[in-house]
């Protein structure tokens, strides 16, 4: 038995694929959500094995939802109205999709391609989508006690690996994450994330002052007065990401002209 959940912020759209899913054999719908936030707390208790996924969401997108989501993930089948840019990234990445309106028997395709697809493949082609669609990784998933909380990564001022734990450190507080370190790097806009240590990946944009420290290494000071250590062998190269080359040498010149 596949067990689904529904997400879709249209309560007709949830409605017709529940309708649908009526006819197939093994599939069970276990919940529905009707935006973001919803669909990640309900996957979380839930644990469903597939999410139909709709992609444009007021607030927090499908795209978001799948990014922020613990792996291992529920099988995702996206649902999207058409779009050029999202349909070529899910064909480009394997990734399962339908366009709306759906009909039976391409939902029913969806969902036998979802039986025969190895849990592993389908959690790294949607990885490997959420980083290269804009967006995607916008806001992260964090504990908060008994419960998650999302995010946003404009509130970030870095992250940390503590005793084996993964930290997210805001202005107010810091929650704990599920991702490493590596793999919020390779998630993460490296234009806007630096990875300071092995221990620590802040964001740039948090940084307010590098002090250059005796044997080459360095600290920064960030806006909220907390001093981070940069490794020796990562100092120059985040002095040279903070000048933005402004600073760099000029390329030495060209031939005269003939």
């Amino acid at each position: 038995m596949i067990r689904t959940l529904l997400v879709d912020d249209e309560d007709i759209a949830r409605e017709r694929l529940r309708q649908m899913l009526g006819s197939i054999n093994d599939v069970e719908v276990v919940g529905e959500a009707a935006d973001g936030e919803e669909a990640i707390q309900k996957t979380l208790e839930l644990q469903p094995d597939l999410l139909l996924l709709d992609i444009q969401m007021p607030g927090i997108g499908g795209l978001e939802v799948a990014a922020c989501l613990p792996r291992p993930r529920p099988k995702i089948v996206f649902c999207t109205a058409f779009d050029t840019y999202a349909v070529k990234a899910f064909e480009l990445h394997a990734i399962d999709y339908l366009l709306k309106p759906a009909s039976l028997h391409r939902l029913a395709q969806a969902i036998e391609r979802i039986r025969q697809r190895p849990p592993r493949d389908a959690d790294a082609d949607v990885d490997r989508l959420t980083r290269v669609v804009p967006g995607a990784s916008a806001r992260l998933l964090v504990r908060c006690g008994g419960r998650y909380k999302v995010i946003p990564q404009r509130d970030v001022l870095y992250f940390s690996s503590e005793t084996g734990l993964t930290k997210l450190h805001t202005q107010e507080r810091a929650y704990v994450l599920e991702p490493t370190l590596g793999d919020l790097e390779e998630r993460l806009d490296a234009a806007l994330f630096f990875r300071l240590s092995r221990a620590v990946v802040v964001k740039l944009d948090s940084i307010t002052e590098v002090r250059p420290l005796i044997g080459g290494t360095a600290e920064v000071v960030l806006n909220n007065g907390a001093t981070l250590e940069v490794s020796r062998r990562r100092v120059k190269e985040l002095l040279e990401r903070l000048d933005g080359g402004f600073n760099s040498p000029a390329p030495p010149p060209g031939p005269p002209p003939a």
